[in-house]
């Protein structure tokens, strides 16, 4: 009996001042009131992989209400249930220059096993890359609203059975749905698969990784798409095309006459199919975890053919994993990055020609003219900038307009008299555009952010955050802004007994 109540006492976990018990589920909120303004646009790292909540032009205030329930803990031994859900909703109100009214977040995922299905919007970032002070992963960075989307997964590193735990894999099949509002080509879909692999077991010092991720955007229609890149501005939207779209393989149904795929386009793949190879190492130290990583780019044939591998996302993650000793300054983290797009390939494009098949224009594309976006916002890296966010001084191009560039960017957090937590973000990029449509003076770029968070004695679990950006270059409008806010974060529902006795298992 002295051991079953040491055990459920074990099962308990302190969480802004209530008991967290193995087995039940756990309802957190969180709510925000803050207030942002600027001298001209909105600073870069002040909205940039924000997941599309913060506009250009500065709002007066801020709301934000969140209400997550992840899975069920584990029990004392470490197992858990094997089926179990939870949901996600996030709502913002942007009120100032810019009114609005936005879900980042709405959602509902199940889990049996090892395996998630889940369907609406979620925040995510794709590739390997340190999720926290990157400058962003290259295809997908969470830099605009969350895509509503239906996705089955292995959401984490599963071990391969019969490998000791030696080989681990997860990865992502979904489709989504782009958005047709302020959109030149609308009705278009989102397919989206990646698959990740790991070999080391978790207690190993030395852990390798690689894998992929693969984007299309296909199907559609356009009044302002002509003949020679659709059939009267349609482009393949049947379901009987999804397995093309998911092999990237060529057109099967050359002699459609609904679709009349007369293009070159399709005769080579259909619909727009762009992602990153992506590889990393992970060391661990006696006191820091190094994290390395390399993100391969392709949106076209030059990958294939050797001929843009100079063009890439190159990072250095290092963490401490020591606690924090009280000291005046703690180091939490450092992350290095260096973003090149400025090859692409080449600046010749010639068909019959692999070695001189350049021009890739990266996340621009002749059919789908908005480019990779979603609501105006980049969906990869934001350092590929899309036209309404770049200078009015610099030549005008529709969709991204400067896809040229080469990055250098340091992430900085640290814990400061043992209470304050401290970020700093600090970009520097030379911008050459595109190759159809070129920077002739190749802009520079500094773009920098520090940010301070430090718990306040009102409410119970409430943080006061403060912001400052600065933009200066020809890149972008040069700005200075600054975001102040209140959050609380708390659990709903949580109660003081054991729901389910810990020694049955889940």
């Amino acid at each position: 009996m002295l051991f079953r109540i040491l055990t459920i006492c074990y099962g308990l976990i302190i969480l802004n001042g209530s008991s967290l018990v193995y087995g039940q589920r756990v309802n957190q909120y969180q709510l925000e009131v803050g207030a942002l303004g600027a001298s001209d646009q909105t600073p870069f790292w002040l909205r940039a992989n924000q997941y599309g909540i913060v506009p250009l032009t500065n709002p007066a205030v801020r709301l934000n209400a969140a209400l997550h329930s992840d899975y069920k803990p584990t029990d004392s031994t470490g197992r858990r249930s094997k089926i179990d859900w939870g949901y996600g909703l996030n709502v913002v109100g942007n009120i100032g220059k810019t009114n609005q009214f936005l879900v980042p977040e709405a959602y509902l995922k199940g889990r049996i096993g090892a395996f998630e299905l889940y369907a609406g919007r979620r925040k995510e970032i794709i590739g390997l890359v340190d999720t926290l002070l990157t400058s962003g992963s290259y295809i997908w960075s969470g830099n605009t609203l969350p895509f509503p989307k239906i996705q089955l997964a292995l959401p984490a590193f599963t071990p391969i059975p019969f490998t000791a735990g030696v080989l681990s894999v997860m990865g992502t099949f979904s489709h989504g749905w782009f958005e047709n509002a302020d959109r030149l080509v609308k009705g278009s879909y989102l397919h989206q698969s990646s698959f990740y692999g790991r070999f080391g077991k978790p207690s190993w010092r030395v852990r390798l990784y690689g894998g992929f991720n693969h984007q299309v955007m296909w199907a559609g229609y356009s009044d302002y798409l002509d003949n020679s890149v659709s059939a009267n501005g349609k482009l393949p939207s049947n379901i009987k095309y999804f397995p093309a779209v998911v092999l990237g393989t060529r057109n099967p149904f050359p002699a459609d006459q609904s679709i009349q795929t007369i293009t070159h386009f399709e005769e080579n793949r259909i619909g727009n199919h762009l992602g990153s190879i992506d590889f990393a190492l992970e060391i661990k130290l006696n006191h820091w975890n190094l994290f390395g990583y390399r993100q391969f780019l392709y949106d076209d044939g030059s990958l294939f053919y050797g001929t843009n591998l100079v063009d890439g996302l190159n990072g250095l993650r290092i963490r401490n994993s020591d606690q924090p000793t009280g000291a005046a300054f703690f180091l939490k983290q450092l992350t290095f990055e260096y973003l090149f797009t400025g090859s692409q390939g080449g600046d010749l494009f010639i068909l019959d020609d692999p070695q001189r098949r350049g021009r890739d224009d990266y996340f621009n594309n002749s059919q789908y003219v908005d480019g990779w976006t979603y609501f105006g916002r980049t969906i990869g890296t934001p350092f590929l900038t899309p036209q309404q966010e770049v200078s009015s001084a610099l030549p005008p191009r529709y969709g991204i307009a400067n896809n040229r560039v080469s990055l250098f960017h340091l992430g900085i957090s640290a814990l400061i008299a043992n209470k304050v937590d401290i970020i700093a973000k600090l970009s520097y990029s030379k911008n050459a555009g595109t190759y159809p449509i070129p920077y002739l003076t190749v802009p520079t770029q500094f773009s920098g952010l520090l940010t301070a968070s430090i718990p306040v004695g009102i409410l119970g679990g409430t943080v006061l955050n403060g912001s400052f950006a600065v933009d200066s270059g020809k890149l972008l409008p040069n700005s200075v802004g600054g975001y102040i806010s209140l959050r609380k974060t708390g659990v709903l529902g949580t109660h003081r007994r054991a729901l389910v006795s810990p020694r049955r298992g889940f």
